[in-house]
C-alpha cells in the first residue's frame, strides 16, 4: 500500500484551497491558567460539515478519474466522514452512498442525507460495515472511500495539522484525537515535513485505546469486545494498517481519557471558548485538562476535531446530567 508523505499533504492543501475553511487559532488566558501551560486550539468543529473529515474526503474525490466519478463512491462512517464525503460528492457532482450505524447521532445522519448522500443503515453490534460496503460495490459498482486507511485521506486530514503548525507559535507538543489514526498520522507527517520540534500524541477514549497500546507493544492491538464509549466518532476496533505504519514511526506516544473527562472538556470548551464540541472532538482537550500529558511540555497544540453532537445530549452534558 502506498504510504502518504509530506509532499502529499502539501498537494492536498493546494487542492483544498478555496474549498476547506482555514480554521483559526484560538487561545484563552483562563485555560492557560487552569492547565499551567500555553494552549493553542485548532477548532475543526468550525470546518465545513462540522469536522476535519471534509479535508480528506475532498482530497480523495478530486483525484477520481472521469470514469470513477461516473460510478459514484461508497463509504462507511459513524457520521463525520459520511458528511465529509457527502459534501465533497455534492460539490463534484458524484453519487455517494454511505454505510452508517443505525445508532449514529441523529444530527450526523440527518446532515448526511441533507447533503444528498444515500444512507445505508447497519447494526454496529451484529454487522460488518466494511463488508456491507464492499458487497454494495461488487453488486452495483462504485469506488470505496475508506474513512482513514487511505493515503489521500491521510494527506487531506494532515492539512489541519499543517495549518496549525504554520499559523501558531512553536509548539512543544500537539494532541490529536485518534480512532483509525488518519488525522494524527497526517498531523505527524506535517510536523516531520516542516522540521518542527513538536511531539505529536494520539488521544483516545480509555476503553478504545488501541493506538496507545499498539504504540507500546509495536504491533496493532484490538479493542476488547463489547467496549463502549461516549465518543461515537472514535470507536475503531484497531489501528489502520497504513496509519499505524506512519504513527509507530512518528508519534511520541498515545494518551487516553475517561468519558467523564471528555464531558468536562466539552463543558470547558463551551464556557471558555464558546464552542460546541462533540465527545470525540474533545478528547485532546480532555487529555491536557486532566494532566495526562507530561509536565515538561509547556506550549501545547490541541485539535478540537469535530462539533457534531445532538442538541439533547449536549444540553444534558452541559447541565452535568450525563
Amino acid at each position: 500500500m502506498r504510504l502518504p508523505d509530506f509532499k502529499a499533504v502539501e498537494l492536498a492543501a493546494e487542492r483544498l484551497r478555496g474549498f476547506a475553511v482555514r480554521t483559526p487559532m484560538l487561545t484563552s488566558d483562563a485555560l492557560d491558567a487552569q492547565c499551567g501551560r500555553r494552549l493553542v486550539i485548532k477548532p475543526e468543529c468550525l470546518q465545513r460539515t462540522g469536522s476535519f473529515k471534509f479535508r480528506g474526503a475532498f482530497n480523495r474525490l478530486t483525484q477520481l478519474t472521469a470514469k470513477e466519478r461516473g460510478t459514484g463512491v461508497v463509504a462507511w462512517s459513524s457520521g463525520n466522514h459520511a458528511q465529509g464525503v457527502a459534501l465533497a460528492a455534492r460539490l463534484l457532482n458524484i453519487r455517494a452512498r454511505i454505510v452508517m450505524p443505525d445508532d449514529a447521532p441523529l444530527i450526523k445522519t440527518r446532515n448526511t442525507r441533507a447533503l444528498g448522500a444515500e444512507v445505508i443503515p447497519y447494526n454496529r453490534q451484529t454487522e460488518d460495515r466494511e463488508a456491507i460496503a464492499r458487497d454494495l460495490v461488487s453488486r452495483e459498482g462504485g469506488v470505496l472511500v475508506p474513512s482513514y486507511d487511505d493515503p489521500d485521506i491521510v494527506a487531506g486530514q494532515g492539512t489541519a495539522g499543517l495549518e496549525l503548525l504554520q499559523d501558531s507559535e512553536p509548539l512543544d507538543a500537539l494532541l490529536v484525537c485518534c480512532s483509525g489514526g488518519g488525522l494524527v498520522a497526517g498531523c505527524a507527517l506535517a510536523a516531520e515535513g516542516l522540521g518542527v520540534d513538536t511531539a505529536v500524541y494520539s488521544v483516545e477514549p480509555e476503553s478504545f485505546n488501541d493506538h496507545q497500546r499498539s504504540l507500546a507493544t509495536g504491533q496493532r492491538e484490538r479493542v476488547t469486545p463489547g467496549a463502549s464509549s461516549l465518543c461515537d466518532a472514535l470507536l475503531a476496533p484497531t489501528p489502520g494498517e497504513l496509519t499505524f505504519d506512519v504513527n509507530r514511526r512518528l508519534l511520541a506516544g498515545g494518551l487516553s481519557v475517561t468519558d467523564d473527562e471528555v464531558r468536562t472538556a466539552m463543558r470547558v470548551a463551551f464556557e471558555s471558548l464558546k464552542l460546541v464540541v462533540e465527545p470525540g472532538g474533545a478528547v485532546a482537550l480532555a487529555a491536557v485538562l486532566s494532566g495526562r500529558l507530561p509536565e515538561h511540555y509547556h506550549r501545547v497544540g490541541v485539535m478540537l476535531s469535530g462539533g457534531n453532537v445532538d442538541a439533547d445530549l449536549f444540553a444534558t452534558i452541559l447541565a452535568g446530567r450525563a
